[in-house]
């Protein structure tokens, strides 16, 4: 009983002396931001900061942003006539097509740009057919207009870029 009290008037006396001895609420993470350049993604440049837009509102431990000048952006955007695809070079980096094939069968074009994030950001095709799978993609009816990615598809991607995390700078006394 007087060790606690000891140690309670200790860390009483350091808390006001301005020296934090333990914290009880974690550091929270800052969100490891990817840069891509729409820049040739032609007539869907607007699209493509809609998919990008979508991820940003449901994941928190990444966010897609539009590359600033002097930057090297981790995706690069292309628009083509072939089918929507996707080349990965690592976790949050390579290239996405936004191809016309897709967009002239009238598949809804705000989904094909977040499907295609999703490939970036380490999800890959899962054909189930239902429309609230975003990675259901083409297996998904062409009338599907959900372009949000389900709990499951946004936690994986959380997860995904966990790793990513900062820690608040703290100081601890050494108490007898």
């Amino acid at each position: 009983m007087i060790l606690r009290r000891v140690l309670a008037a200790l860390c009483a006396a350091a808390a006001l002396a301005g020296v934090q001895v333990i914290s009880a609420t974690p550091a929270t993470a800052a969100p490891r931001i990817l840069y891509y350049d729409a820049s040739q993604a032609q007539e869907f440049v607007s699209v493509v900061h809609q998919g990008a837009q979508i991820w940003n509102s449901r994941v928190t431990n990444v966010r897609l942003e539009p590359v600033t000048a002097g930057r090297t952006p981790n995706i690069r955007v292309y628009a083509d006539n072939n089918w929507p695809r996707a080349q990965t070079t690592s976790l949050g980096n390579g290239r996405w097509w936004m191809g016309r094939q897709a967009v002239n069968q009238g598949y809804y074009q705000p989904r094909i740009a977040a499907h295609e994030f999703g490939h970036l950001l380490g999800l890959p095709d899962r054909r189930t057919g239902l429309c609230a799978d975003l990675m259901s993609g083409s297996s998904a009816p062409v009338s599907c207009t959900n372009a949000y990615p389900n709990s499951r598809e946004a936690a994986t991607v959380n997860a995904n870029f966990r790793t990513s995390v900062s820690v608040a700078p703290e100081a601890y006394v050494w108490a007898p």
